[in-house]
């Protein structure tokens, strides 16, 4: 079973190098088991040294981030900075209605964010954002005029759809862990 890990860990590193992605901005969706696993597991490979790390990997990975502790008949992700509360952590975990219109990082594409569709009545997971490693230029000006432009953001209104999220990105930056000069503008 080791050997999977071992695997599983290495492929990870060299996917995320690959794609210069730091071990914060990591490949799994954050909070879950593998995301939390990946860091367990490459602290334990770093510790018995087998893989060297980039001084910005090695700062996280020196952290606890990855255990799971109890507090307060909870179980709290440690040195998690995105998670707002213990409470909040805890009814994310088994939330029937989320929380809508406030988009997150994570799931299968880079951001995601629940809406209620108007017609079915029923809630939709939109998924947005590119996976292939491109960053997101908001404080480049002819880059946010281009992406403005490509996808026709002053046409796009209907919130069921992945275009109207990611011409609105720059509104919801600071949420997401992004800084962004203009939050107001298109792209």
């Amino acid at each position: 079973m080791k050997n999977f890990k071992e695997h599983f860990v290495f492929e990870s590193i060299v996917e995320m190098a690959k794609r210069e992605i730091p071990f914060v901005d990591n490949i799994y969706r954050p909070g879950s088991d593998r995301y939390f696993e990946f860091f367990r597991e490459t602290r334990e490979l770093w510790l018995e040294g087998k893989i060297e790390l980039n001084d910005i990997n090695e700062d996280i990975i020196k952290t606890d981030i990855g255990e799971i502790s109890k507090y307060k008949g909870y179980e709290v992700p440690l040195d998690w900075p995105m998670v707002e509360s213990i409470e909040d952590w805890n009814e994310s975990l088994n939330e029937e209605d989320p929380e809508l219109n406030k988009p997150k990082r994570g799931g299968n594409k880079k951001f995601y964010v629940y809406v209620r569709d108007p017609q079915t009545k029923n809630i939709k997971k939109v998924s947005f954002g590119d996976t292939t490693g491109l960053k997101v230029k908001l404080n480049d000006p002819k880059a946010r005029k281009s992406f403005a432009a490509r996808h026709k953001c002053d046409t796009r209104d209907d919130k069921t759809k992945p275009s109207y999220w990611s011409c609105r990105l720059p509104r919801f930056a600071k949420s997401l862990g992004m800084q962004v000069d203009n939050p107001n503008g298109w792209w």
